[in-house]
């Protein structure tokens, strides 16, 4: 009577670390996604500020463009006035001409006015020459101020396209954030759910013994039922239960969808007593990844894939009881099996 009452006592207990783990399983998946949500942050940053030095570039190219055209356009202002005075001096020497001409036809004074019309031609011709080189320099100016704007409007097509490219990747970034952080929701919801279904079949098969219980999201051995004191050879008790877990996780791998990348941890934990050193293993390390590495061998020979298992081992640094009695270091010496993703 007595022993029933401490088994129920035990099992009683064990419902708080479960809840305690399920929330920590909760915690790291969220912290998870907040991990992916502040990375694409950080990717969509590094994009923005590349973008926005481009477009600090463009914008200063466009200004330094701007400049030059307002001196182009000066430059042909300046020409204009100077071939608009030239023509105004053109205009009067032509009047002049002809004044001297229709006196000269009149019968005035021949020699003076063929010589001052003389004059007059020659320096019609002087500013004619120099009209000529005006109006040169003021079409060479209209081409380069029109060769300045084709860049100009060449430079704001590529910067409209530019930002239209930013405006499209920053869609694209945050739907691909959103499918993302909705994908890796639901493969958790479904490794958790096949979880549930393999501890399931576990506790059937392997019935609800005190010594092979859950604790939380893993399976707890005691390393009574799989080893023998300070050995990692597994007992002959142990070959069994193992080969019971061992076609369970063959018939899991048969029902889980290849695109869930999972595996099965096995965790080796010793109590916190130190070995003599003199043995096959010096200390618990060693102890706690042999165990571990012997339980996923067999596995492996009784047909579980190898890349869905992973063998690990922690000595006396991770203990279910931090108490020293012998109770405590009972149940801290233990294999843990573990169903999470790779």
């Amino acid at each position: 009577m007595a022993l029933s009452r401490n088994r129920r006592s035990e099992r009683h207990v064990d419902y708080w670390p479960g809840f305690v783990d399920a929330l920590s399983t909760l915690l790291l998946a969220i912290m998870f996604l907040l991990s992916v949500f502040v990375l694409m942050q950080f990717l969509l940053s590094q994009e923005v500020n590349n973008k926005d030095s481009v477009l600090n570039r463009l914008n200063s190219q466009i200004s330094e463009l701007t400049e030059l055209l307002s001196l182009e356009r000066g430059k042909g202002q300046d020409l204009e006035d100077t071939l608009a005075n030239l023509q105004a001096s053109l205009n009067a020497a032509e009047n002049e001409k002809s004044r001297l001409q229709s006196l000269l036809s009149s019968g005035g004074s021949g020699a003076a006015a063929e010589q001052r019309a003389g004059e007059l031609s020659a320096s019609l011709d002087a500013e004619k020459q120099v009209s000529a080189r005006a109006l040169s320099q003021v079409e060479l100016l209209n081409q380069q101020i029109a060769a300045l704007r084709r860049q100009i409007g060449a430079l704001e097509d590529a910067l409209n396209a530019s930002e239209a490219r930013d405006r499209e990747s920053n869609t694209k970034i945050a739907d691909l954030g959103k499918r993302l952080n909705v994908a890796l929701a639901q493969r958790v919801q479904e490794l958790n759910r096949y979880r549930s279904d393999f501890f399931g079949r576990l506790r059937e098969i392997l019935s609800d013994r005190e010594n092979i219980r859950i604790v939380g999201d893993r399976f707890v051995f005691q390393s009574e039922v799989l080893f023998p004191t300070g050995s990692a050879d597994i007992n002959p008790q142990g070959l069994v239960e193992m080969k019971k877990l061992a076609d369970a996780v063959v018939e899991l791998n048969k029902e889980i969808p290849d695109d869930i990348n999972w595996v099965l941890r096995v965790d080796g934990h010793t109590d916190n007593v130190p070995l003599s050193g003199t043995g096959r293993y010096r200390d618990n390390w060693e102890l706690s990844s042999a165990r571990a590495t012997a339980v996923v061998k067999f596995l492996i020979a009784n047909g579980v894939p190898a890349n869905r298992l992973v063998a690990a081992g922690f000595g006396e640094y991770q203990p279910l009881e931090a108490d020293d009695s012998s109770d405590a270091r009972s149940r801290n010496r233990r294999i843990e099996l573990k169903l999470t993703e790779r």
